[in-house]
């Protein structure tokens, strides 16, 4: 669990980007990334839909690097460029629904025949 909590914080927010000489300035900046990381997996969470939600089988749950992606895309300087980000997402997530809901369909028809 270890590990793959500090492969998220690497592949996430770069936590193994850092160019420090000293101990006090590797400590900060691991401290950034890890809270970086806290935040996006709480925004991740909370956006998760609801069981009661009918919507919910029509897109994948938001992720972290989804959303990193969506971060780094408003904060760019070309509004299109957001524009597309948003609906590139929702294409995405709501292709790999589909792709879940008939990977599902297939393996039920294949272990009740």
């Amino acid at each position: 669990m270890i590990e793959e909590s500090f492969q998220a914080a690497k592949s996430q927010v770069g936590l193994d980007h850092y160019q420090c000489r000293t101990w006090t300035a590797w400590h900060r900046f691991a401290r950034l990334a890890m809270i970086a990381l806290a935040i996006l997996v709480i925004a991740v969470t909370e956006h998760r839909p609801d069981r009661m939600d009918p919507r919910r089988d029509a897109y994948v749950a938001l992720s972290v690097g989804e959303l990193r992606r969506l971060i780094t895309a408003a904060h760019q300087p070309d509004n299109n460029g957001y524009t597309a980000a948003i609906r590139w997402s929702w294409w995405r997530r709501r292709h790999q629904a589909t792709a879940r809901r008939s990977h599902y369909k297939r393996r039920d028809l294949a272990t009740n025949p």
